[in-house]
């Protein structure tokens, strides 16, 4: 028996979306049009959205989102308030570098120091009750890029679930979520990490796993050259900058795709030594730590479940 397969586009990347018969293509195309709704509403590459009419009113007034979209802000805002290197108010910055778009550019140091003024994560509103969010200065801009595709895998999982998928594969470019048992006669699944300096889907190492997600932050997608320099799409919120450490990849081991997609950013951000010592520290969450030279380090949890290859 092999899986049946279709390939989608959406959320800007290929999504490659899998299940294993009696499920069929019904099941695939019910999760396309579970992206398509998260998409519409949460997306900042279009002009109108749930999040966009929050953006559209920075500075003016707090606007009302419905409770789903409300709790996954309200999720991206309070791990961002821990200063750990996830901040869902960093869009101003990358829309000021555009690193892995067109007018990619090192901007000038005035427009970088203004733009720190403007991507505070404590100077966003939130309040419970109205279920509303108020970004107090103008030009600010919450995107929750670093985050959605990991929140739309869990719903795509439920979903599934609800409808008695037995096995599958959820990838939204990269974030890999599986579902239930593989075909393999253990039941396990095997998950190839990036080598970061090969093209993609050469792999460095396999994870060998029960139903998880597997995610990875990673400098190898977008980057920009000048004068020599190598600028990657990976922002500290303290200096303005791309994050500067000797990593080249972080991969998260999670029950869920969305913690997946915030420890990936964190772990990256804090490099390796703080990195592995913070999710060490957190329950149900492992890590492969992959630096420029390929060097290699892993939570303890993945010790005898990672292979390089």
């Amino acid at each position: 028996m092999s899986l049946i397969n279709k390939s989608y586009y959406a959320l800007g990347t290929v999504i490659n979306l899998s299940v294993a018969p009696p499920a069929n293509e019904g099941n695939l195309d019910a999760a396309h049009h579970l992206i398509q709704h998260f998409e519409d509403k949460l997306t900042v590459n279009r002009d109108q959205s749930e999040v966009m009419s929050i953006n559209h009113n920075a500075g003016i007034k707090p606007v009302v989102v419905p409770q789903d979209t409300y709790e996954l802000i309200k999720r991206a805002v309070l791990v961002s308030r821990r200063h750990l290197g996830f901040n869902v108010a960093i869009g101003p910055l990358v829309k000021l570098w555009k690193i892995g778009f067109k007018g990619a550019n090192k901007p000038k140091e005035a427009d970088i120091q203004q733009r720190l003024q403007i991507i505070d994560p404590n100077r966003i509103t939130l309040n419970d009750d109205e279920q509303s969010v108020f970004l107090q200065k103008k030009g600010m801009e919450i995107d929750l890029g670093g985050i959605a595709k990991g929140y739309i895998a869990d719903k795509i999982k439920m979903l599934w679930i609800e409808q008695n998928v037995a096995t599958g594969i959820i990838d939204l470019g990269g974030n890999v979520l599986l579902v239930g048992a593989s075909l393999h006669a253990d039941k396990l699944w095997n998950v190839g990490v990036q080598n970061p300096v090969k093209s993609r889907d050469t792999f460095l190492g396999i994870i060998n796993t029960s139903a998880k997600s597997i995610g990875t932050s990673g400098i190898y997608e977008r980057r920009l050259i000048i004068d020599g320099h190598e600028y990657h799409h990976m922002f500290d919120s303290q200096t303005g900058y791309p994050i500067k450490n000797n990593l080249a990849s972080v991969t998260i081991v999670s029950d869920k795709s969305i913690d997946g997609e915030i420890w990936s950013t964190i772990g990256f951000y804090q490099g390796i030594e703080k990195g592995v010592a913070l999710i060490e520290a957190q329950p149900g969450i492992e890590a492969v730590f992959v630096t420029k030279d390929l060097q290699t380090v892993v939570t303890s949890g993945l010790k005898n479940k990672f292979k390089l290859i």
